[in-house]
């Protein structure tokens, strides 16, 4: 076993959120043992128990958590119990999620920008509060703080056109080679400016099931290479809707005087997403392919399954906003001194 267990840059593990994820923190902390498989078929796939137990399996493939042995990284039964879980959570997916079978078809409804937006961004945009993007900031913080790095994952797994399209977005992703530039940092750069915890992990405990869900998604896709045509897609999705819907957040965090990393961070996307679509477009999915022609219904389904986990996290987020109550488990954000909810 490893002797470098400790590092400070890992987050600590959550608290569970029933007897999933309490046996996979259990056998992260005591080597406790694992329920058999079946033990998910009967959890919720979207639920609190499974999502997290997931998560937690996943993160150990990214920073680990403080205390715990980076050798069960590769732990059979961990492993084990892993493939249970997504299984459940992929098999919920293709029935809940598939609307289209060819990517034309797919892209064609990620074009289409309504009049009257009915989303997180057009609703913030318009008339969110303060508190509400310190809400989603924490949530977001979980995907934002490791945007590219499930992406990443797919590179090994590609050739030609789509490898180096896939390549070059990356590369945006990932400062363009400056440390000050990287995504993440900008992110932490907005999460300061709305006097947030910048810790990479800090707003697990807080986060719903539907967030966890989409970040999970990410790791699903990138670590499986039998799906790296859904991940292509999810990549897609990502690429192809942020540009709107970073110019209103944009504007939300303008109005309500968020700061100027928080603004800028969604100004960068604007502009740097519009010309990501079309790389993603012509050149990832394009050069794909036409190498992998198999793989479109792939690639179709890994849009369906981000847009309808999108929608999900929407409805949970403003289902509580609308009704005055906050978003996240256990209680909303402490106010920062001369901020008002």
């Amino acid at each position: 076993m490893s002797d470098t267990a400790t590092d400070l840059r890992a987050p600590a593990l959550p608290k569970p959120r029933g007897a999933l994820s309490e046996a996979v923190t259990g056998r992260l902390t005591e080597g406790t043992p694992l329920p058999a498989a079946p033990a998910a078929t009967g959890a919720d796939p979207y639920g609190d128990d499974l999502q997290l137990a997931l998560y937690c399996c996943y993160e150990l493939h990214y920073r680990g958590f403080a205390g715990v042995d980076p050798d069960l990284e590769w732990d059979p039964d961990l492993l084990g119990l892993r493939r249970a879980l997504e299984s459940r959570f992929l098999t919920a997916l293709r029935r809940d999620a598939t609307r289209h079978r060819t990517v034309d078809e797919a892209v064609a409804g990620l074009l289409v920008e309504p009049v009257h937006g009915a989303s997180v961004s057009h609703y913030l945009r318009r008339e969110g509060e303060l508190w509400q993007l310190r809400e989603l900031a924490a949530q977001r913080s979980l995907y934002h703080l490791k945007e590219a790095d499930p992406h990443a994952w797919v590179l090994p797994r590609l050739w030609g056109r789509a490898k180096a399209g896939m390549a070059a977005v990356e590369f945006d992703e990932y400062g363009g080679g400056r440390a000050d530039r990287i995504h993440a940092g900008l992110f932490a750069a907005l999460m300061a400016d709305l006097g947030l915890d910048t810790a990479y992990g800090r707003y697990l405990d807080p986060a719903p099931a539907p967030m966890l869900a989409v970040v999970n998604l990410m790791s699903l896709f990138g670590l499986h290479r039998a799906l790296r045509g859904c991940l292509v897609g999810h990549f897609a999705t990502v690429e192809i809707t942020s540009s709107p819907a970073s110019r209103r957040m944009a504007e939300a965090m303008r109005r309500t005087g968020a700061g100027p990393a928080a603004e800028f961070f969604y100004d960068e996307h604007v502009e740097a997403d519009a010309v990501h679509e079309q790389v993603v477009r012509r050149e990832v999915i394009a050069g794909l392919l036409d190498e992998e022609p198999s793989l479109e219904a792939d690639v179709a389904f890994g849009i369906d399954a981000t847009v309808h986990l999108d929608e999900r996290l929407e409805h949970h987020l403003l289902a509580a906003w609308r009704d005055g109550r906050t978003s996240l488990r256990g209680g909303g954000l402490a106010v920062p001194a001369g901020q008002g909810h």
